[in-house]
Formats: C-alpha cells, sequence, structure tokens
C-alpha cells in the first residue's frame, strides 16, 4: 500500500484530504501478473448517486469495424473529475487520507460518463478514422499511407482536452487485415484447463466460453452438459461421462477455431441455421 501510495502521488493521481465528508476503505487485490493494485470500497457512495442510464456502445459492431484495416493504433487513456467532486473519492491508508485527481471505474457512472466525454471530443472521426469504447481509443488506418495522418488528428484532440494515455493496453481479440482471430492466450487458457469438479470451476469454464462464443460453431449445444452440471446449490458438480467427451470435442475445436472477415458491400451471404433439441444457432457465411 505504501508503494502504491507513493507511484500515485509521484505522478499526480491522488492528493491528501483532511476532514472529508465520504470516506472509503481501501483493499489490496491480486492482480493475474502476481502485482498488487490498491482499491477502493465505494459501495455507500455508489448507493447514494443517481444512476446514469446513458449506454455504451455494443463491443461487437466495434471490433467488427476494426476488421480489414492495414494498421491499427491501441489507446488506453486517463481523466481527471469536475474538483467539487474530487474529495468524495477519499479514502483511508496507513499513511493518511486521500483522494483522486482522475476518474475510478468504482463509480457508479464512471463508464457513462466517460463515454459522453469522448462522444463528443472525438465526435468527427469516430465511425471513420477512430472507434471508442470509455477509455479505450483505437485508431483505423486502412493503408498505411494514412498512417501520420489519423494517429495525428486524434493526438490532436488529445492535446487539446489535455488528455493522458496508459502505456499498457491489452486486446482480447487479434485483428488483422485479413479479418479477426481468437487471442492465443485467451484460447490456451481454455485449452489448457484440466477436469473440473467444483461450481467455481465450471462457471470459469462457460465465462470463457462466452468471452469466445463468436468464434465457436454451435456453442451453447457443445456446452448444454456444462450448463446442466450447475444446476443446482451444490458446491459440487455432477460432472459425467457426457461433460468429459464435450469438453474434450470444445478444446478440440478450439484448436481450429475460425478466422472472422469483415464483410464487403453488395457481396452475396448465405445463412446456415443449426437447430438441435436444447438450442439454435446460425452463421453468415461469405
Amino acid at each position: 500500500m505504501k508503494t502504491e501510495v507513493d507511484k500515485l502521488k509521484a505522478i499526480g493521481f491522488i492528493r491528501e484530504v483532511t476532514y472529508p465528508i465520504w470516506l472509503a476503505n481501501s483493499i489490496l487485490v491480486k492482480k493475474s501478473g502476481g502485482a498488487w493494485r490498491m482499491c477502493q470500497d465505494y459501495t455507500n457512495l455508489n448507493k447514494a448517486c443517481l444512476k446514469d442510464s446513458f449506454s455504451l456502445p455494443r463491443i461487437d459492431p466495434l471490433v467488427d469495424a476494426t476488421a480489414g484495416h492495414e494498421l491499427l493504433s491501441f489507446m488506453d487513456a486517463y481523466s481527471g473529475m469536475h474538483p467539487t467532486d474530487l474529495e468524495h473519492t477519499a479514502f483511508i491508508t496507513n499513511r493518511g487520507l486521500y483522494c483522486y485527481n482522475v476518474m475510478l471505474f468504482g463509480l457508479k457512472n464512471a463508464g457513462a460518463t466517460y463515454q459522453q466525454l469522448v462522444n463528443k471530443i472525438f465526435a468527427e472521426l469516430i465511425g471513420t478514422s477512430m472507434e471508442v469504447y470509455v477509455d479505450d481509443m483505437l485508431v483505423k488506418i486502412r493503408t498505411a499511407s494514412d498512417h501520420l495522418r489519423n494517429p495525428s488528428l486524434m493526438f490532436g484532440k488529445l492535446k487539446q482536452y489535455i488528455m493522458r494515455l496508459n502505456p499498457s493496453k491489452f486486446l482480447g481479440f487479434m485483428i488483422s487485415q485479413r479479418g479477426i482471430k481468437a487471442n492465443p492466450e485467451k484460447m490456451r487458457a481454455l485449452i489448457n484447463m484440466q477436469v473440473l469438479r467444483t461450481k467455481k470451476e465450471v462457471q470459469n469454464l462457460t465465462g470463457r466460453v462466452a468471452a469466445l462464443a463468436c468464434f465457436i460453431s454451435k456453442a451453447t449445444n457443445r456446452c448444454a452438459s456444462f450448463f446442466k452440471a450447475l444446476k443446482g446449490s451444490k458446491r459440487q458438480v455432477d460432472w459425467t461421462s457426457e461433460c468429459d467427451r464435450a469438453f474434450e470435442d470444445l478444446k478440440a475445436y478450439m484448436c481450429r477455431a475460425p478466422l472472422l472477415s469483415p464483410l464487403l458491400p453488395g457481396e452475396d451471404l448465405v445463412i446456415y441455421l443449426s437447430v438441435s433439441a436444447s438450442a439454435l444457432s446460425s452463421v453468415l457465411i461469405r
């Protein structure tokens, strides 16, 4: 916690406060890479806030809109808050009381507020040379000759509105000029899973399948036995031989997951339907 406080103070993301009206507890959460993140419990503050119903963009169309471009640049942004709201984020540590100078995504309306902000800032670029989802920004370059022009327009907006970028960025898909494929690391996480026994382990499996569902033919049908195993309130699941077969079939399928390619204007498409006793699936074929 001392290290986190020193780091956040050094980059100006937090400052000390005295006699705040709101005060949150701090907890340390271990990240997947082994490092620690300091988080605050803003449950009470969020209960006191009205909900902003501004809707976030749908992820699938945003990802589809990036396929077929020769170059893609990914950015992760930071942003600040209105000065009168800063002390509402006050939290306690063993070093003293602090509040944030930047927007926190643990706050109830952070996503909706941030999306409205970036929609206004990048209004003339979104859909043509950019796609934006909350703090994740992507510059699309159809051909290499436009490489300098498109990012320069985006950086001009960042400079105008004094927005900062986060140097680290991760993506769940691999996007190229040919199309979209599943991130190999995400697939390996699923393929390397061992025989599952507890409800939590099976829930992790179905969650990973849901994240990769667009790459899995008849995903619901393939996973029907997993959902059956989750029924009931027991900690242990009824993992049957049917589950074993479905699990091995799913792993084998993920080793040859298809490439999703973008549609071309005026192109003929064929829709295929697959209907079983437990699910209905469809797919568009170019």
